[in-house]
Order: C-alpha cells, then structure tokens, then sequence
C-alpha cells in the first residue's frame, strides 16, 4: 500500500459524488468542451496584447523557449498568439490514433493518447499509474493495452494518482479501481472540488472516483523502492499535484518533475486573478526546486506541452534520451510557463 509521510490528518474517507454535485458540475462550462486546453480557446485581447508589459512578459518566454521548448508558448495564447505556432484543438487531439506506447526509462513508460497521457511507474513493489484518461473505456483501450504490449502486467497497479480534479485525468480511475483494487490518490482540495462542484465536465467523461488518499505539499507517495515527492501547484486546479521523483535508465539516474496542470484554463471565472497569481507563484517556487534537486527531466500529462510522443519516436539504442533535457532546459520551461501567466496577468489586468 502507498505510505503518505510527514503530515499527519483525519481518517480517510469514502464517499459517493452526490447527485446534486454532478448537476452542478455538469452546468459549469460544459461549452468549453476541456479542461486542460480552454486557455487556448479564449481570444487574446488586442488592445491589451500591446500593452508593453504584456510584450515584456512574452518576449522574456520566447527568449526561454529557444527552438526547443516552443511547445510551451501556447500557454502565452491568453494574452498574445505567437506567430506560426499552431495549437490543434482538442477534437483534432481525440481523433488522432493512439500511439504506441514506449518505455520513456526504465522504471517510466508513457501509456497515453495524443490528447492525454498517463504514465506508469514501476517500482519493487508494483506499479503506480499517473492518470486515468477520459473514461472506463479509454482506460481499457490506452493505459491498460498499452502496458500489456510493454510487458507490464495492469494488476500490478497498486496506486493510481490523479494529478487534479478534471474528468480527462480522472474519468477512468474506476476502470483501475474495480478491476485491481488500486488505491486513488489526489490532493485534498481537489478531492473537495469532485465532491462538492466540479469546475468542468463532459458528457463522455467518467463520473470522479470516490474519496480515498488526499495528499498535501510536501506528502511522500512510496511504493517500493520508490518515492515520489508531491508538490500542490495551484492554479490549474486549486490543488494541483506535481511530482518529483528518480528515473532510471541504464546504470544513469535523472531526477523528473512531473507538472500537474499547464494550462490556464480558469480565464471565464471570477477568481481568476488569484488562480493565475497562484499559477505564477508555484512556477516560481518550482523553478528554486528543480535548481536545488538538478531536476532534468520535465514532463506534462499533455503531449502538446512535453512533446512526448515525439520523443519517444526519436529513441535510438545507445544515443541520448531525448526526455533528459538537462537542468538548464528544465529552468526554462518553467521560465515560459512562469513569464507566459505574467503577460496574461497583465493581459487581464490591463
């Protein structure tokens, strides 16, 4: 079983997502279609696109982006495009074939779709399975098959961890659940926001799972031999969960982060402005972090902001992994994301 440490808290609880919380949930911004890539549908405001802060803001993350983590600077859409890069929109992502899965290390393989990933962890001890797609279905269909084609056996998911309260990273946690017995976690305030009104949800997602393991900031998820440092990056969601933890390749060892929720996907809301400040400030501390821990590999649950499919395409035996980006490459990204929610600050604010 996962072993949560330091922070003590109340029994754990299970309970049902009442009725009365689906339909709310349901109301809130079903238009929108999804929840991790609505930044990219609201339209920049040109007025206050021009706006010398905001071009400050844009052109200090185009400077970070170089040619290599340009992926990124979708998130800079809220507030200005960047010319010629173009983002497929979620319906585009959900038709496209699954790809093949692949081991990204030894102990790291990427089971996810072109629209949404899980990744699975596998320790001395069993697996842990990062997200759960969209729906019962789905997870049958990616993560499950997937790991079967790699050798890797879906019932030894012994913790599956939902990285924030959104039905694309949820919607298949009872697929897990029912199947194999794994255990769910999340973090406190997101398994809060599931029972009590979803900020978003889709007709096709899988209702959330039922309260289990609520973790909080600075929490330890281990299983094994492994040890996955949880970080609550707010934003995205409220409660956010951003992992760190070791991968392994070879005899060669590279500390990850695994970022929880990139997008800003909270532009329609009232509280926008403290969700996008919290954004700001958790990239902040998150960039003293990786710099502390020489974090080197950064990865997403969306393939549009890591690029892992096209990574995975680009292993070849014995040449460097494409995922090891180094800890200078790891800072920069974070400085997009950081510098990318400025400009839309300013954007807002204007």
């Amino acid at each position: 079983m996962p072993f949560f440490k330091p922070r003590a808290r109340p029994p754990l609880r299970a309970e049902a997502v009442g009725e009365e919380a689906f339909r709310a949930g349901r109301r809130q911004l079903l238009a929108l279609g999804c929840a991790c890539c609505a930044a990219m549908a609201l339209a920049p405001n040109p007025a206050a696109a021009q706006s010398p802060l905001v071009q400050q803001h844009l052109a200090a993350a185009r400077a970070a982006a170089g040619d290599d983590l340009r992926a990124y600077l979708r998130l800079g859409e809220v507030a200005a495009p960047t010319p010629g890069l173009r983002s497929a929109s979620p319906a585009e992502l959900r038709a496209m074939a699954t790809p093949p899965p692949g081991r990204a290390f030894d102990n790291l393989a990427f089971v996810g779709s072109r629209w949404v990933t899980a990744w699975a962890i596998t320790t001395s001890d069993g697996i842990i399975l990062v997200d759960a797609m969209d729906n019962d279905a789905d997870a049958e269909r990616i993560p499950d098959a997937g790991m079967r084609q790699l050798g890797l056996d879906p019932a030894q998911i012994r913790t599956l961890v939902v990285s924030h309260g959104h039905g694309d990273h949820y919607g298949g946690a009872g697929h897990f659940v029912r199947r194999y017995g794994s255990r769910v976690v999340c973090s406190e305030a997101d398994w809060t926001m599931m029972e009590t009104g979803l900020e978003f949800d889709r007709p096709d997602w899988g209702r959330p799972p039922r309260r289990d393991l609520a973790v909080r900031d600075g929490d330890m998820i281990r299983l094994g031999d492994t040890a996955l440092e949880v970080m609550i990056t707010p934003g995205h969601t409220m409660g956010t969960v951003t992992l760190l933890f070791d991968v392994r390749q070879g005899g060669r060892t590279h500390r990850a982060m695994m970022w929880g929720g990139t997008a800003f996907n909270f532009g329609a809301r009232a509280d926008r402005i403290p969700r996008l400040q919290g954004y700001i400030d958790a990239t902040a501390r998150a960039r003293e972090i990786a710099a502390r821990q020489n974090v080197e590999v950064f990865l997403s649950n969306h393939n549009v902001y890591d690029e892992a499919v096209e990574k995975l395409g680009r292993m070849r035996p014995g040449a460097a992994n494409p995922f090891v980006i180094g800890a200078a490459a790891t800072q920069r990204a974070l400085t997009v994301m950081h510098e990318c929610a400025r400009a839309t600050m300013a954007a807002w604010s204007a």
